[in-house]
């Protein structure tokens, strides 16, 4: 099922249930944009709980927003947008500019609360896309992210994947286990309040790509997700599926290819096969 020179990490339990299998599921792995969904939550928290006004509006201009392949982060002009508005571009198109807008307004350290109060002691934000994109500048001897766009044609594989974003003890991190943990208390309504937990998930379904765990399951069953991908090598997907009779699988898997790739559609299946299969399994 998975493609030769691929690591992966998987975990699915049933949300209403104790059913769970999982491979390497405790193991730390680099987060990518799955962090995302920490993010969104804390933020529709302390909107909920009248700590931040979600119509709060943010302009980002050109030259001074983080860089990403969708959303604000692509667009030429300045933008002006409510915070929720941001949240809604973080979690269907994996907007970094926009990410960084409501984390900026949340900050590190409430998200890092959040995950503590639900026991998730070994997921990190090591800051936001921006930080993650600079550190890998840094350790590649420029000084920050666009000089290192600038000279990209001169580095080599071995430099990229020797960048410290690659080293889950040393970047933004989380084990498959704790992301499952994760969404079954936000579709349990035991993250955080129910609205916030409602706003999360809504986002979720929205999600524009469809092509790693949605792939696997057939029409009837929805499922929810966030992707996170970086730099051609790390696939990630966590997500929810809900099939037709009610049961409801929080599943979330973790990947690594050996060398960069712009398009990986056979890493894609197999997430989606592997999602599917440990989904039956508990079935």
């Amino acid at each position: 099922m998975w493609p030769d020179g691929v690591e992966h990490w998987l975990h699915v339990r049933e949300i209403d249930g104790a059913g769970q299998v999982g491979e390497r599921e405790d193991e730390l792995v680099v987060a990518a944009s799955t962090f995302k969904v920490a993010v969104a939550l804390a933020f529709f928290d302390l909107a909920a709980a009248g700590r931040l006004d979600k119509r709060e509006r943010v302009t980002l201009p050109p030259g001074a927003r983080t860089d990403g392949p969708s959303g604000v982060s692509i667009l030429y002009d300045e933008v002006s947008l409510t915070l929720r508005d941001a949240a809604a571009l973080m979690l269907t198109v994996s907007d970094n500019a926009a990410t960084d807008a409501v984390l900026a307004r949340v900050g590190v350290e409430r998200v890092h609360e959040r995950l503590r109060e639900l026991g998730l002691v070994d997921t990190y934000l090591d800051g936001g896309c921006m930080q993650l994109m600079d550190a890998v500048a840094l350790d590649l001897g420029f000084a920050e992210w666009d000089e290192l766009l600038s000279a990209e044609g001169e580095i080599s594989t071995e430099q990229l994947l020797a960048s410290s974003t690659f080293d889950p003890a040393r970047t933004t991190r989380t084990t498959a286990r704790e992301m499952t943990g994760l969404l079954s208390a936000i579709w349990r309504d035991e993250a955080g309040s129910p609205q916030a937990c409602a706003d999360v998930r809504r986002l979720l379904g929205l999600q524009v790509t469809r092509d790693r765990i949605a792939s696997g399951f057939p029409p009837d069953v929805r499922v929810s997700a966030k992707s996170g991908s970086w730099l051609r090598v790390v696939r990630n997907e966590v997500g929810v599926a809900e099939y037709p009779d009610g049961r409801r699988y929080a599943i979330a898997i973790f990947t690594r290819a050996g060398l960069p790739a712009a398009r990986r559609p056979d890493v894609d299946r197999a997430i989606g096969e592997s999602a599917v299969h440990a989904v039956e399994s508990l079935r």
